[in-house]
């Protein structure tokens, strides 16, 4: 009976799981998503390295993704609530329009940093970088 080899391909390098639901908690805490303990945004928006753990988060591009999803969770909190205040109150225009263009943009200055810390988590969990090409 011939013995046959059997070739083996070298083993993949092990890359340790990440929690993608811990790292988006993180980031929207404006934590780092790896440590939880440094912070993951200089200033208003720029991405910086963890000052903890040294993880490199300050290369991570979230580009479009964190106004695109502001723009969507504010727009579905202030569009129900100029219907519902349409219905209920049916107040003058001229009150609709100064209100519902305040809160908006309060909304979106308040959120924008928190939900860019969330993304810098999804990428960084998911290990991307922000510049792959298809």
């Amino acid at each position: 009976m011939p013995h046959t080899i059997e070739a083996t391909a070298p083993a993949a390098p092990t890359v340790a799981p990440r929690s993608v639901w811990t790292a988006i908690m993180r980031g929207l805490k404006r934590r780092c998503p790896a440590c939880g303990e440094g912070h993951c945004l200089r200033g208003y928006l720029k991405p910086k390295d963890c000052e903890v753990c040294g993880e490199a988060l300050g290369s991570i591009r979230a580009d479009d993704l964190p106004p695109y999803l502001t723009i969507f969770i504010v727009g579905h909190i202030v569009v129900p609530l100029a219907l519902m205040a349409e219905k209920a109150w049916s107040p003058a225009l001229w009150i609709q329009m100064t209100v519902w263009p305040i809160l908006t943009l309060l909304l979106s200055l308040v959120l924008l940093p928190y939900v860019k810390g969330a993304a810098l988590g999804i990428f960084w969990a998911l290990r991307l970088r922000g510049d792959e090409h298809q």
